[in-house]
């Protein structure tokens, strides 16, 4: 699984965001992703990919930062 796709399903599942509207240039807050839920997904892709996040990581603003956030961790670590 990528992570654009770990993304999507999880704001499917939690906010009933449609997966397809879910785009690497959506912006978080208007996807309703406070500071809470972020770190909800960080928790998420930390138990899929096994992987540790560092916690004084830079918060991300768009889909697409995120994305690349968990990418670079995920190379970084893999």
């Amino acid at each position: 699984m990528d992570s654009l796709t770990l993304i999507r399903e999880f704001l499917d599942s939690r906010l009933e965001i449609a997966p397809e509207t879910v785009l690497p240039e959506s912006k978080l807050d208007d996807l309703n992703v406070d500071s809470l839920m972020l770190a909800e997904i960080m928790f998420e892709f930390e138990d899929r990919f096994n992987l540790t996040l560092h916690r004084n990581l830079k918060s991300p603003r768009t889909v697409g930062d995120l994305v690349a956030l968990m990418d670079r961790l995920r190379s970084e670590q893999g």
